[in-house]
């Protein structure tokens, strides 16, 4: 199976714990080089959240082991990179 270095998901998840607390124990997984989290949406109870992470072999069943055991739910898998480096997306004439 390839290695994933780039995962882009959308989350549901709960006010505590912090955003800060949530990145530091998903970037302290092995294989994960960095950690990116942004709020998109905030409710009374609960946060939309788009993690970005990148490492040179991000172990996914383990990612959403974390964010699972942190109270959150992963709405979507928006973005993945996999292979020997990163490439960014393309630019095209449709977008």
């Amino acid at each position: 199976m390839g290695k994933i270095r780039r995962l882009v998901l959308d989350t549901l998840k709960p006010y505590e714990p912090s955003i800060i607390e949530m990145a530091a124990q998903l970037s302290e997984l092995h294989g994960v080089s960095a950690v990116n989290i942004s709020i998109s949406e905030m409710d009374r109870k609960v946060e939309n959240a788009k993690i970005t992470i990148e490492g040179e072999e991000i172990p996914y069943p383990q990612v959403s082991e974390i964010i699972e055991q942190l109270g959150g739910v992963i709405h979507s898998i928006d973005e993945v990179v996999a292979g020997k480096q990163i490439i960014d997306d393309a630019v095209t004439p449709q977008g």
